[in-house]
């Protein structure tokens, strides 16, 4: 049993019953020129993220804990995205449209894959998604059921949409989730913050939120 000084409280997980949940770390989100950018974000702020991110995948990896990566990602038909999620916003590019890396938040395309730095490695689970949460319509909660996980340490973007999305499904299902602060983050930082707080407020209610380097001393110990 590991445990972290964590906010509310002391989060404690097995290893051996815990997931690492790397939330929607594309190339469209992270990187210039991609689908974030072309909405008028500024993505070097979730760029910053990634070497944090990076030595918590290299560590878990090291622990044998499993590793989970989700994409936001449609049908090439697009069967699976709604007009109201296509059109919200009237944005200048919309899911499927061709972009600078290929159709936006489109399986297979460029732009849809995950960053090199935190590319997948063979034995670690690849959910597509086709919603914000992690667990709507892809199988997940089945997939960690069966590998006899309980609990989840969060990290990804943006903190406020995918991330609060999955960890209060993965709430609703029973997990007791960690999300690492230094490892998640937004085009916005002030929805960040107010995220964070919504999480852990009341006593852990969605959640437990500690810093990355809390986690990596915990592994080691």
């Amino acid at each position: 049993m590991k445990t972290i000084a964590a906010q509310p409280f002391a989060y404690a997980f097995e290893p051996a019953h815990t997931a690492l949940v790397i939330i929607d770390m594309q190339r469209d989100f992270i990187e210039p020129g991609g689908f974030g950018e072309t909405l008028g974000n500024d993505v070097s702020l979730l760029e910053a993220i990634v070497p944090a991110c990076q030595s918590v995948l290299l560590a878990w990896r090291a622990a044998g804990g499993l590793v989970v990566h989700t994409r936001e990602a449609h049908r090439t038909d697009l069967s699976d995205c709604p007009p109201a999620k296509r059109n919200r916003g009237n944005p200048t590019l919309r899911i499927g449209d061709a972009g600078p890396m290929g159709r936006i938040l489109v399986m297979g395309e460029p732009g849809n894959q995950i960053i090199p730095a935190l590319a997948p490695i063979a034995g670690e689970l690849v959910i597509d998604k086709p919603g914000k949460g992690a667990f709507y319509a892809t199988g997940l909660h089945e997939m960690l059921q069966a590998r006899g996980i309980t609990h989840l340490l969060f990290m990804g973007v943006t903190t406020e949409v995918c991330v609060q999305t999955s960890m209060r499904e993965a709430n609703d299902r029973g997990y007791d989730s960690l999300l690492l602060e230094d490892c998640t983050e937004s085009y916005f930082p002030a929805f960040k913050a107010a995220a964070v707080e919504m999480m852990r407020a009341q006593g852990a209610i969605v959640g437990w939120t500690a810093g990355s380097g809390q986690l990596l001393a915990a592994l080691q110990r």
